[in-house]
């Protein structure tokens, strides 16, 4: 009996031994798999962190410079502060002028070719951003200013969105060449002037962004991305932004015939019965349909900009007319097709004596998740772990709105928010998380340093 009890003592040792080394091996093989970092990697950090002070000195007048949408001169001075910085780092840099073509500021595009050749470099790499923002030269909002003395975080126009980007896509490339990893790097740039209100047509307007994309195997989007609850979050996918019109039209006359066989019930209540119809009929998961502005009444017409417009009518009148402008946003364009014609069935279902018709004008595709976005994810996240910033997780697409990686999606995977960390984008008092200038700033080294040792698709 003893000796049985001291052969079961002797397998238990051994089991747990046994499951020691398990751990052991495993543990083991989820640190190499988030790879520690090379002597080269290391480098670059210590670059990032060492220019610091001058990359926030760069966002500071970046942010200075007006550069809303159609303010092309705004948008010209800050291609004229980026383009020498992006010589100097080696790239070819030339300004594709869109103002005769669209209406709108031009791309600014950088290549930087793989010194070993075409194709020699590993995986091409296509780097996407915009120079311009929301705020207007009108705007109250016009200046950078720090939120505290501990230099936590900033406000002012697009510092987040996305000149904190703008920033860290330089920050990342200087730690690249001052430890020669750009030498092994074959990189495209492409920096929209206009992509806070895409241009039109857009065949031209992304024309250079999607001929890169081509050319390419992975783009990073420079946007920013969210921290929620203390945890870094990036996506790999954004949504679709359509615009839609609406016009009906009725019979009019005085308000005591409403309802009649013979004048019916007018433009107003068929416009009123189809935007209900979307309330209740068109929900499903991703999808979101806006009703922006809505005009009625004897007389509508929208204003040429689609921001207002003037309408007349009496309480007493039927109103012949009404329009009425909104978005539509899905996460794929199966999606966005199937929403589409759902919104055409309701619109065809006339009240009596009306009339109504849909447009849609479209903006930006959906990009949908995949699993060559899922794999950059992995190691965008690796590389923060290995860097000791932590695990990254998976910012949703509906944490976001459009974008012009988007444009494309159908061609290479790419990551969307590798750009600064922040909040209120878009809205007075847009803030930017400062550290995320040097964190970001690190990973997108990090990262592309490593794509660019992955074979090329090409």
């Amino acid at each position: 009996m003893l000796l049985s009890v001291r052969s079961s003592m002797r397998f238990l040792k051994t089991a747990i031994l046994f499951a020691i080394g398990a751990a052991a091996v495993s543990f083991a093989q989820n640190q190499a798999n988030t790879a520690a970092l090379t002597p080269q990697e290391s480098r670059m950090a210590t670059t990032i962190d060492a220019n610091g002070a001058a990359d926030r000195a760069l966002l500071e007048q970046l942010v200075n410079i007006n550069s809303g949408t159609m303010h092309l001169p705004g948008v010209v001075a800050v291609k004229d502060v980026l383009a020498p910085r992006l010589r100097t780092l080696g790239f070819h840099v030339r300004w594709v002028p869109m103002e005769a073509v669209t209406g709108r500021a031009g791309d600014l595009v950088a290549e930087h070719p793989c010194p070993s050749g075409t194709g020699h470099c590993g995986k091409r790499l296509l780097l996407i951003g915009h120079m311009d923002t929301v705020f207007e030269p009108s705007s109250t909002f016009q200046h950078y200013a720090p939120l505290d003395s501990a230099g936590k975080a900033a406000t002012g126009p697009g510092v987040a969105d996305m000149k904190g980007g703008l920033v860290i896509m330089l920050s990342a490339l200087n730690a690249m060449k001052q430890a020669g990893a750009l030498n092994t790097a074959e990189i495209q740039i492409v920096l929209s002037g206009d992509e806070e209100r895409a241009g039109d047509p857009l065949e031209k307007a992304r024309h250079d962004l999607i001929e890169a994309a081509k050319e390419s195997d992975v783009a990073l989007e420079f946007e920013p991305s969210l921290r929620a609850d203390g945890q870094d979050t990036i996506s790999i996918a954004r949504r679709s932004s359509t615009m839609w019109h609406i016009e009906a039209t009725g019979l009019s006359g005085h308000s005591s015939q409403i309802f009649s066989n013979q004048f019916g019930y007018g433009a107003i209540y068929e416009l009123t019965r189809i935007l209900d119809a979307f309330r209740t009929q068109l929900p499903e998961d991703g999808l979101t349909y806006n009703v922006g502005l809505v005009l009625g009444g004897s007389t509508a017409k929208m204003n040429a900009d689609q921001t207002g417009g003037d309408a007349t009518g009496k309480d007493n009148v039927i109103p012949p007319t009404a329009i009425a402008y909104g978005d539509l946003r899905t996460v794929s364009n199966e999606q966005t097709v199937r929403a589409q014609d759902k919104m055409r069935a309701i619109v065809a279902q006339h009240l009596p004596k009306t009339d109504a018709k849909i447009s849609f004008i479209e903006s930006y595709p959906a990009m949908a998740v995949t699993p060559a976005g899922r794999e950059l994810l992995r190691q965008w996240s690796d590389a923060s772990e290995a860097l000791g910033l932590g695990p990254v997780t998976e910012g949703g697409p509906m944490t976001r709105g459009a974008g012009d990686i988007s444009f494309v999606a159908s061609y290479i995977p790419g990551l969307v928010g590798v750009g600064a960390l922040g909040k209120g984008s878009h809205a007075e008092g847009e803030t930017i998380f400062l550290d995320s200038l040097l964190s970001q700033g690190k990973r997108n080294a990090v990262l592309m340093e490593r794509l660019s040792h992955q074979p090329s698709g090409h």
